[in-house]
């Protein structure tokens, strides 16, 4: 199926804003093919913001195990399986320095889950919001206050106690909360459709990034770092947090038409491919048609798939290989940076695939989605049916674990962007919508597999397990590929706003002007 069998027309005449390249000279198209542009620094400022928002999210689960005296804990016995032989490989008891703090499990369990409870709520308002005064500084501020309050968990820990820690961590979600909705609604403004899925997925990847660099480097900081080993854990990362924040703020624009020294082709390359997005129109959010949309439907199930299979293999899956295989693999550095490590890479190859179906005029933009959303949903299923199917072999469940979460990768060029196709002035509020719900989902992933093996960690109780969570993927990524639809909705045709709300512009082309009815 090729681009041009879904054009939608109106009277007749393809819309504009499909048509990017009647607004180029043959000029501009030279010189926008330059690998460097205003809209390419405004991605990798993105891909830090993600980055640095994983870091704050996950530094904790590093620093914790520092911060607690296990010698003062009653230790709990952790049920193994004796099906397969055991084995010190990734297994071994290393010594655990004791730290401060006597805090039970559930408390720890408490203090972990403090930062979510935050970034959920905020998920929506935000996105609503963004809509209205603009994305940039939500982020930019939101993500300051995440950083800045970084400094205060080691006094918070130490002065207040857990609850003025819990108070802490929680503020830093909401703070990180405005994170995903409001990169997804600069993205819209700022990237044109032919450019979205590597443009995506580069930002998105910042999350494998800001993992495979942050655990590491928590690990070594807390051993060996200033005031006491885990503080500076978050002093660092706080302080390369706020210099984000600020330079994001300074440097970064809500969008093309409002940057001063953005060169002026590609500003007019950028607006003609999305007119309606780039300050041009700022109608009222449509949630109605938004309720009865279908494809916005496919994207939250994929979503909410995604966020289930994905805490499955990335928790759940070694849980079992330590429980049931006897092999940790927490414990080996490497091995837990593969997976993440496959994922990041896998993404940044397959978006330039993607990105070339489209260009190519070979795949229209919903073939695309469906097409590589197919692998990022329908490969890690098949990794986890398989996984329960390797009996007491090690080496073949790491490697189906490495290969599931990188097969994984394609989703930022699927579900993940397809937001803004089919709505690029409110693709920020359908991602708050879509994160939220798929977060929720997420935490059924532990308490199934939790239920499930509670007494009984074995081979046969992990298969159900795995059996679930690849229905889930298998369910979802199926209801996406009947749904889904990369082409923009009617319900977000600048040619239906109010009149108050719709203009004339000049699109920079000679004798061109792309006219709005009154």
């Amino acid at each position: 199926m090729v681009a041009t069998s879904e054009n939608r027309t109106r009277n007749g005449h393809v819309l504009v804003w499909e048509q990017p390249q009647l607004f180029q000279s043959e000029d501009e198209k030279g010189k926008l093919k330059k690998w460097w542009g205003t809209r390419h620094f405004v991605t990798f400022m993105l891909f830090l913001g993600m980055a640095n928002a994983y870091v704050m999210r996950t530094n904790m689960s590093v620093a914790i195990v520092a911060m607690v005296n296990h010698t003062a804990l009653e230790q709990e016995v952790e049920e193994f399986d004796d099906e397969c032989p055991d084995t010190d490989y990734g297994n071994s008891t290393e010594l655990q320095q004791d730290g401060e703090f006597a805090w039970s499990t559930s408390l720890q369990g408490y203090i972990l889950s403090s930062f979510f409870y935050g970034y959920v709520i905020t998920q929506i308002p935000f996105g609503i919001l963004s809509k209205k005064y603009g994305a940039l500084r939500f982020l930019g501020w939101g993500m300051f206050i995440n950083s800045a309050f970084a400094f205060l968990v080691p006094v918070a820990a130490r002065q207040g106690g857990f609850g003025w820690l819990i108070a802490v961590r929680f503020i830093q979600g909401l703070g990180e909360g405005p994170i995903v909705p409001c990169t997804h609604a600069l993205l819209a403004k700022w990237i044109p459709p032919n450019e979205r899925s590597r443009m995506g997925a580069a930002v998105y990847a910042g999350a494998q990034f800001g993992t495979i660099v942050s655990m590491p480097l928590s690990g070594l900081l807390a051993e060996y770092g200033f005031d006491g080993g885990w503080p500076s854990i978050f002093y660092v990362f706080g302080i390369i947090g706020v210099v984000w924040s600020l330079a994001f703020i300074w440097l970064v624009y809500e969008d093309p038409s409002s940057h001063p020294t953005i060169d002026e082709r590609e500003k007019k390359y950028i607006i003609s491919s999305l007119w309606g997005t780039a300050s041009i129109t700022n109608p009222p959010i449509p949630f109605k048609a938004i309720i009865k949309s279908l494809p916005f439907y496919a994207i939250l199930l994929a979503h909410m798939g995604q966020n289930y299979g994905y805490e499955t293999l990335m928790t759940e899956l070694p849980t079992y290989m330590k429980q049931v295989l006897r092999f940790s693999i927490k414990e080996n550095g490497i091995l837990s940076a593969l997976p993440y490590l496959a994922m990041w890479l896998f993404s940044m190859f397959i978006s330039v695939i993607a990105d070339w179906m489209i260009s190519s005029n070979r795949f229209s933009h919903t073939a695309t989605r469906k097409i590589i959303n197919s692998i990022g949903q329908y490969g890690p299923a098949v990794c986890l049916v398989a996984a329960s199917f390797t009996g007491c072999d090690r080496v073949l469940t790491v490697a189906l674990l490495t290969i599931g979460v990188g097969l994984n990768g394609g989703i930022y060029s699927g579900f993940k962007i397809n937001h803004l196709d089919i709505t690029p002035r409110f693709a920020g509020i359908l991602m708050a919508f879509t994160n939220c719900t798929a977060n929720l989902a997420g935490l059924l992933a532990p308490i199934a597999a939790g239920n499930i093996i509670e007494g009984k960690p074995t081979i046969a109780a992990w298969q159900v397990v795995f059996f679930i969570a690849a229905f889930v993927y298998i369910f979802c990524a199926t209801f996406y590929n009947v749904f889904a639809s990369g082409q923009r909705q009617p319900w977000d045709n600048p040619l239906n706003d109010e009149p108050e709300t719709r203009h004339s512009i000049t699109n920079g082309h000679p004798n061109t002007v792309i006219e709005s009815r009154q």
